[in-house]
This record gives C-alpha cells, structure tokens and sequence, in this order.
C-alpha cells in the first residue's frame, strides 16, 4: 500500500516539540519553515540562520488566526480573502495587530519586538494543509508559532529537505519531510504585501497572479520591490 500522508499526527509531533521549547522544520507550500515558539528557541533559530538584527520572525497562522490578530478594514479584507481565500494563494501578510491577543501576550518583550514592528504582525498565510493544522493547535492551546524559512540567511528558500543546510537541520527536534513543495518553481518564499498600503515588499511566490488579482478586482497596480 502507497504511504498516505498524516497530516493531523505529524501536525500533533511538530506542535508538542515546539510546545516543549523545541524547533521543528515544517512544510510549508511556499518551502520549508524553521518554526520555535519560546525565547530559547527562536533565538537559537535567529543565530543559527546568521539573520541580520533588522530581520523579523513571522507568525504562523490559519484563517483563524489571521481574523483574530489582524485588524482590517472591509476593503483590506476583502484584498486579502480574494487572495487566500478565493484563489488560493499563499501570502505573507503584514498588517495593524491586536497586540492584547493571548498569543502576542505569550511572547516575551523581547520576542515581541523581534516579531512585530509598529504594531503590525507578518503572518504567513495559505501555506498548505500541514499549516492550516499546526495553526489549529496553536489557537486551541495558545502556543504561538514564529520562525521563518529553514536555511541560512540569504541561501535562498529550501524546497526539499535534503537541500537544507546542515547547520540548520542540525537544530530541529522535528523535521516533517513532505518532499518537493508545491510552489518551488517561483524559487522563493511568500509573496510579502504591506496591506496598510498594499504595497509589496517582497516577490515572491506567485507574485505575478496576486498582481493580476489586485488589478483586476480591485483596480490596484502592485509595485515589484525589485525594481525599486
């Protein structure tokens, strides 16, 4: 019998890990993600990737989440529901936080000012059935999950587990191996888009089709920050 994807147990694996202030490596559509949740562990992520200070965590959320964290108004959430929603898409979403949620309220002052900046929250969005689970278990428990890609700073998002540099494997409890990710020929992480202006301050995962939307439905031309 073909090996069947469990993705509700391997959710449940990663999370008590992470629980326990452990990292895991996650799969995520738009490539792998180096995911802690305690001040011990995202520091060890942090240091171990070589980020530069400027560098925030992301959040990893569910619709869920999102709706409960951001705070958007109509016209804001209907951009980002045409997007994540309607087409499917995965997106890096920066927008205004409720920072009174138990889950920002989890995190340390020093965390928190690693993980947000004035007042908004990255969260990644859309990324796959593995982090539509995992962020389940993050609201139902409060344990909030940040990281960011699983690879050197600078080397480029890792599609396949075997791509991922030692030192980075090297410090995850838990590595969830779901092969080739869904989104590897764009050759990058989440599209990240300011919402507050929709601006785009990466390119990156289908870019070109959330740019296409964003004309289309809501007469808004979307900037390439690498043309900056």
């Amino acid at each position: 019998m073909d090996h069947m994807l469990d993705i509700e147990a391997d959710a449940r694996r990663a999370f008590d890990a992470i629980r326990k202030g452990g990292i895991a490596i996650l799969p995520m559509d738009v490539g792998y993600s180096l995911i802690g949740s305690g001040d011990a562990a995202l520091r060890r992520i942090f240091d171990t990737k070589r980020r530069a200070p400027s560098k925030l965590n992301a959040m990893v959320g569910d619709q869920a989440i999102h709706r409960e964290i951001h705070l958007l108004d109509t016209r804001q959430r209907a951009i980002v529901d045409a997007i994540t929603q309607d087409h499917g898409l995965p997106l890096g979403l920066i927008a205004p936080g409720r920072m009174d949620h138990p889950l920002l309220r989890a995190l340390s002052p020093e965390m928190l000012g690693r993980s947000t900046k004035d007042g908004t929250v990255l969260m990644l969005m859309n990324a796959g059935a593995f982090e539509e689970a995992i962020g389940r278990l993050s609201l139902r428990h409060g344990v909030p999950l940040f990281g960011s890609s699983a690879n050197l700073s600078l080397s480029g998002t890792k599609f396949r587990v075997e791509d991922i540099e030692p030192e980075v494997l090297g410090i995850a409890d838990v590595v969830i191996d779901y092969g080739l990710r869904k989104w590897h020929f764009y050759r990058q992480s989440s599209t990240l888009i300011d919402i507050r202006t929709v601006t785009a301050t990466r390119k990156g995962s289908c870019f070109d089709v959330i740019s296409d939307i964003l004309a289309r439905q809501f007469g808004i031309t979307l900037n390439d920050p690498t043309q900056a």
